[in-house]
């Protein structure tokens, strides 16, 4: 979810001008570069390079344990990392001028389970600059329903299943239309049928213009992504799009493929795609 800072949208106080600064939003996404995090005195990503331009859907996939969570919280800013840059919107993660600009959903759901859905969506809508009453009345009730809970915004959060819980947290996530959306396996736990209207959420984001960073332990999910960063051990052991993944592999599946990249152990990276819109350690 995102940070609870507040700020005036577009200014950056001693940073670059307004103009210069809406430049950069219209120009990068996340770049990661020679990114080295330690925990628990365990080096756990090892000299990471990733790109994440605005307009496209980025998958970060692999198997739980691989660093994938570690790496999304360098990106928000919430991680001690040991060396390497990581700049968002081209400004330093954790930027107090990106706390209105990047949004975050973890894997444990971040609401109040005492508030109903409305009331932590509002909550969150207040926290992020929408003050009118009638205005953040109707971006409220329109984010709730964009998630599908328009059927439980009076119910009690406590009360939710696990998944109903997710989605209440990605409403919260959204409610502020972030610039950059770092999704920590959203679609964990949610049926089919919610799995994709997410994922084609997620398409009409970036078309608008978002950077949007996903993170999945599930590879058939790789056939929703327009380009895929494949994690192992640490260590990024495929970047590109998915027919570059099975042609390089020969596999059937994204799954055959990334089987195919652990027994080989040969870090395989092709050239990061343009496409145009369209808890681990």
């Amino acid at each position: 979810m995102r940070s609870h800072g507040r700020h005036e949208r577009g200014r950056v106080p001693d940073g670059p001008s307004g103009e210069q600064f809406d430049q950069q939003l219209d120009q990068q996404g996340v770049v990661v570069r020679r990114l080295v995090v330690s925990r628990g005195g365990r080096e756990v990503l090892h000299g990471v390079d990733l790109d994440v331009p605005a307009g496209q859907v980025v998958g970060l996939l692999g198997p739980s344990g691989g660093g994938k969570s570690t790496l999304l919280r360098s990106v928000v800013g919430v991680q001690v990392v040991a060396s390497g840059e990581v700049t968002v919107l081209g400004l330093p993660a954790g930027s107090p001028a990106l706390r209105d600009l990047v949004g975050y959903t973890t894997q444990a759901p971040s609401v109040y389970p005492d508030l109903t859905v409305r009331d932590n969506v509002d909550y969150f809508a207040r926290l992020h600059g929408v003050h009118g009453r009638e205005e953040r009345r109707e971006v409220v009730e329109r984010t709730i329903e964009r998630v599908d809970l328009a059927s439980h915004a009076t119910a009690s959060v406590a009360t939710l299943s696990g998944g109903q819980r997710s989605r209440a947290s990605l409403a919260c996530c959204l409610v502020g239309s972030p610039r950059v959306l770092v999704l920590d396996e959203p679609t964990v736990g949610l049926d089919p049928l919610l799995r994709r209207d997410l994922w084609q959420m997620f398409h009409e984001l970036a078309a608008a213009g978002a950077t949007v960073l996903v993170s999945s332990h599930v590879m058939d999910e790789a056939t929703r992504c327009d380009r895929l960063v494949l994690l192992r051990d640490g260590r990024i052991v495929f970047d590109g799009t998915l027919p570059e993944l099975l042609e390089r592999t020969g596999a059937a599946d994204a799954e055959g493929a990334f089987l195919v990249l652990v027994e080989s152990a040969e870090p395989t990276t092709a050239e990061p795609t343009s496409t145009e819109p369209g808890e681990e350690s």
